[in-house]
Parts: C-alpha cells; structure tokens; sequence
C-alpha cells in the first residue's frame, strides 16, 4: 500500500494541449515529466474511446507510473426510478466499466444524480436500490474488480452532499468516496472550507467507512464560483481567485492523519498547474508534520 497521497488532472490541461500534444495518449509520459502521478480519463459526454486508443493510454500509463481513473457519463442518474432510465445508466456505467478494462483503470467516477422534486430521502433510496443493480450487474458481467466511485455534487437540487454519498457507498466494500471539496464548497455556499471543516469531513468518512477506507477516498479539486440559489456555477482556476476552497487546510489534515487518496484536479484549463501546487502544499504539510513528530510537539488538530 503506498504511503502518500497522488495528484493528478481531470483530462488534458491547456498547458498540455497548446504546447505538447493533443493526443491523450501522450498525457501520462508529460505528467510523469512534470511531477504529477495520476490522470483521470474523460468519458463525461459519453464513451466513445476506442479499445486500440484505451489500450495505448493505458500502456503508457503503467511505463509512466501514472495510476488512471475514469469518469464515467455526466448523464448517469441514480436517482431515476424510470426502469427504461435505470437500464441507460447501467448501460453509460458498463460501458465505463469496459473502457477501464483497457485502460487499466480500477476506479470509475459516477454522478449521484438528480432530485427530480422529489424529498432528499426518497431520492436517495432510488439511488441505493439502483447502485445495488449496477453492482449485480457489473458482477455477471465481469467488472466487479473495479472500484465505483459516487461522486459528492456542487448544485443544491442534486443528490450528493457527503453523507449522501457515504451513505450510498455502505452498500458494499469496495465502493468507494469520490470527495469533490470543490462541489461541497459550492453547494454548502462557501461553509465547507477551512481546517474545521475539513477535519468534519474527513472525521465522519472515517466513522462510516472505517479509517483504512476512508484513507484511501479518490477526490476531485477546483475552486467553484456558485450563486446564493443553485450552488454550483462553474469551475475555475487557482489564479482566479475570489473563490474557494483553499486547499491548504485539506492538505495538513490528510497528512496529519498519513492518509494518501488520490486528489485529481478539476480547474479550468490549469488542471496541471493547480495540480502541481497542491502536490507542494502536500508535501510541505508532511514535512512539516514529521518535523513535528521527531521534535515531539504535539500535532494541532
């Protein structure tokens, strides 16, 4: 089991695309170039990779030492009871599976869904009893090696805060958390930031799913701009600015805790860049907490 956490990007940054290639296939050697250590694959407006270009993405990733992700259709809605609508989301959720196959990816991202004016309660019982029939399913089909990762989302009216997604993941072991501290500070309008909030956070993951799991939880970044009514607006860069969250209080607690999930970064078009920061802030959390520890102070929490 590695020791620390990975940081990567959601598809290709602008960086990447303008000055090294448009091709994906040659992302995991330029992110292994400029100390980055994971990449996550965008299938969000449907899976139309093909098998030859997966596998080639997915060889050179493991020359690389890139560790690949999916994300799965932005259109997957758990929390559609329409039986017609259930079997399109297993379909957008098997075709991942496959496509992650020949990657060589073991995690897939998958979006909660939508309240669809219905209470938070019954949308999420919709959720669970669909999840347990994607689980059946991608068991028969051969897929069920692979981690699913619900996803917490930015927009008020969708399902997905972090209990929600806690809960939908006690369904079985090898689901795992998808934390976007981007969405939950979008939808919480700016609450969920800072070194309490975020210790809540990773305290009560850690009570649902047990520590090692929890240690382990895949997660996307970005700062968010949102609006008083909706939440969610729109991803932005670091540089931007005027919007959170910091990401500085994220990275001590999980080194204080020696957790290490996978952070993959969703800014817009400096997916690379931001990525990097956060490594070094990571980095200079762990530090400055084995600094700590040999001294023999005591570690803040």
């Amino acid at each position: 089991m590695r020791e620390r956490a990975l940081f990567g990007v959601a598809g290709n940054s602008d960086t990447f695309t303008k000055t090294v290639s448009k091709s994906s296939a040659d992302a995991p050697a330029w992110l292994k170039s400029v100390g980055l250590d994971a990449y996550e694959y965008q299938c969000g407006k449907g899976v139309h990779v093909g098998r030859e270009t997966a596998e080639k993405i997915g060889r050179n990733a493991a020359q690389a030492g890139i560790q690949i992700s999916l994300h799965a259709p932005y259109f997957i809605n758990l929390a559609n009871p329409d039986p017609e609508m259930l079997q399109k989301t297993v379909g957008y959720v098997t075709a991942s599976c496959q496509v992650a196959l020949f990657l060589g990816a073991e995690r897939i991202v998958i979006h909660s869904g939508a309240l669809m004016k219905r209470s938070r309660r019954e949308a999420l019982d919709i959720a669970k009893g669909s999840l347990r029939e994607i689980l059946r399913i991608c068991d028969d089909l051969g897929y069920g090696g692979l981690t699913l990762c619900p996803e917490t989302m930015g927009k008020i009216n969708q399902l997905g805060d972090l209990d929600e997604v806690l809960e939908l993941c006690t369904l079985d072991e090898r689901l795992l958390p998808c934390v976007d501290f981007g969405h939950l500070y979008a939808r919480s309008l700016g609450a969920l930031e800072g070194e309490a909030a975020c210790e809540r956070m990773l305290d009560r993951m850690a009570a649902v799913l047990g520590e090692e799991r929890a240690s382990r939880f895949h997660s996307h970044f970005s700062h968010i701009e949102y609006t008083l009514r909706g939440g969610e607006k729109r991803h932005l860069r670091f540089s931007d600015g005027q919007y959170g969250p910091d990401f500085a209080p994220l990275a001590r607690a999980i080194a204080r805790r020696g957790w290490h999930p996978t952070i993959i970064c969703e800014s817009a078009g400096s997916q690379s860049e931001d990525a990097l920061e956060m490594k070094a802030c990571y980095l200079a959390a762990c530090r400055e907490t084995a600094a700590s520890r040999e001294s023999g102070d005591t570690i803040e929490r």
